[in-house]
């Protein structure tokens, strides 16, 4: 019989995350695919700057630290040097679609054969609850106590949808780990990406939407069910780019 135990690529240290917060979550789906797919000891992660800063003392895997916003350019200097290494990011919507922004766009217009873990809670959860390029309209934060206004402050960035339109992009895909079932669907999408990688078919990102319930001033429970009725709406879960076509 089968028994629940914890991946071998997860190291067994306690979480600094608060609580609700859904990293865990994301973590172990990485690591169970990490496990499965027999690529500890040939993967590179890339955490930068973030909540995940830390995600170094929970992989068993080979981990580089990157500056803020830098994880796709040390990930493809990493994967070039190394190109037969497994080379994944995990980043934040503060650090991939503000400061990173860039590198992002430029390493998916290369083409870079990489996987990029975006994490998006829509809002910027290490440095006190700022306003993110992923908040939504009218959400209310510590610099948009208003709400956010679109007339001054502009959209929010899709990413998904943004990246799918450039042709190094192998799969663009937003999951969600809200549910068992969302959840059920993001293993799937994070262990299709690190296959595409292996696979030599190019970059690909997996988009996380996930809560977080102390910046948001909600318990965990309640930080789902936002989750569930603002953000999904606005970040509709599904592929928005398969090279194989395989949904």
């Amino acid at each position: 019989m089968a028994t629940f135990k914890r991946p071998h690529s997860l190291t067994d240290i306690t979480l600094h995350y608060c609580p609700g917060c859904n990293h865990g979550i994301v973590h172990r789906l990485v690591a169970e695919t990490i496990d499965e797919l027999g690529i500890e000891g040939t993967t590179v992660g890339v955490a930068p700057v973030g909540c995940a800063v830390f995600a170094y003392n929970y992989f068993e895997c080979d981990m580089q630290e990157a500056a803020h916003g830098r994880a796709p350019a040390v990930a493809t200097g990493i994967k070039r040097v190394n190109p037969d290494n497994v080379v994944f990011t995990y980043q934040g919507d503060g650090d991939l679609a503000a400061i990173g922004t860039a590198e992002t766009v430029h390493a998916a217009a290369r083409g870079e054969n990489i996987t990029v873990i975006f994490i998006n809670n829509a809002i910027y959860g290490m440095t006190g609850g700022q306003m993110a390029p992923t908040t939504l309209p009218g959400q209310v934060t510590q610099t948009s106590p208003y709400g956010r206004d679109v007339q001054t402050q502009g959209y929010p960035l899709k990413i998904c949808e943004m990246l799918s339109t450039l042709d190094g992009v192998a799969l663009a895909e937003r999951c969600a780990v809200n549910n068992i079932k969302n959840i059920t669907e993001t293993k799937k999408a994070i262990k299709k990406a690190f296959q595409n990688q292996i696979d030599k078919k190019g970059f690909s990102i997996i988009e996380v939407l996930s809560t977080c319930p102390t910046n948001w001033g909600l318990s965990p429970v309640e930080a789902l069910k936002w989750l569930e009725e603002n953000m999904i709406p606005y970040y509709p879960l599904g592929v928005y780019k398969d090279k194989d076509g395989d949904k």
